[in-house]
């Protein structure tokens, strides 16, 4: 796909999402670029976080983008457009998984990367990728819904209000999705640390 035009001044011209998103909405592409440099490591994360297949996360971060400039008419005139991209980027997904009929089990970067980045021996870094690859098959064991919203809310640190704007659902549900998501993991994580240690000689 062809990349997004980007502007690195974007962060210091001092343009609030609102104006810039307005700007986009009469059809001013530099709009766009500099949207992108802004939102662009958020969206990319949030793509990865709900499990799609690393060769696709890219095409979802650009259709993002674009389906943002179709969309900019309509924008809200909130503060931050990161809940509005985010919002996009879910339903994308969304759409994505249907398409190919399963979801991609690859959302451990969250977890490995500062295990892998501190470890001091050899055992250390081994330990810290076996909780890595629990943390992610932890994630994987929640239904999609519950990953949304857990993913927004612990792992992107969004409001429960902001999740709720993004995902198109009341603030409740996502609360509720949130806790059983916690839950869940935690009861995920008990029984595979009892299944560990019943393995071991």
């Amino acid at each position: 796909m062809t990349a997004m035009p980007r502007n690195r001044t974007a962060q210091a011209s001092g343009v609030g999402d609102a104006e810039l998103i307005a700007h986009l909405a009469r059809g001013e592409m530099t709009a766009l670029g500099q949207l992108y440099d802004r939102y662009d490591g958020d969206v990319r994360r949030l793509i990865a976080r709900l499990g799609v297949r690393d060769g696709d996360v890219d095409d979802l971060v650009q259709a993002t983008f674009l389906d943002a400039l179709k969309s900019a008419a309509r924008f809200d005139g909130r503060e931050s457009a990161k809940p509005w991209l985010l919002g996009i980027a879910v339903m994308l997904v969304r759409r994505h998984r249907r398409s190919v009929a399963r979801l991609a089990a690859r959302i451990a970067a969250w977890a490995a990367e500062p295990f892998r980045t501190n470890a001091r021996t050899p055992e250390e870094l081994a330990e810290r990728t076996q909780d890595a690859d629990r943390a992610q098959r932890a994630l994987e064991s929640l239904s999609p819904k519950k990953r949304e919203a857990f993913v927004l809310v612990v792992l992107e640190g969004m409001t429960g209000e902001a999740a709720a704007r993004a995902l198109g659902i009341p603030a409740p549900t996502v609360g509720t999705r949130v806790h059983h998501a916690r839950k869940e993991i935690r009861e995920f994580l008990q029984l595979d640390g009892q299944q560990r240690r019943g393995s071991e000689p």
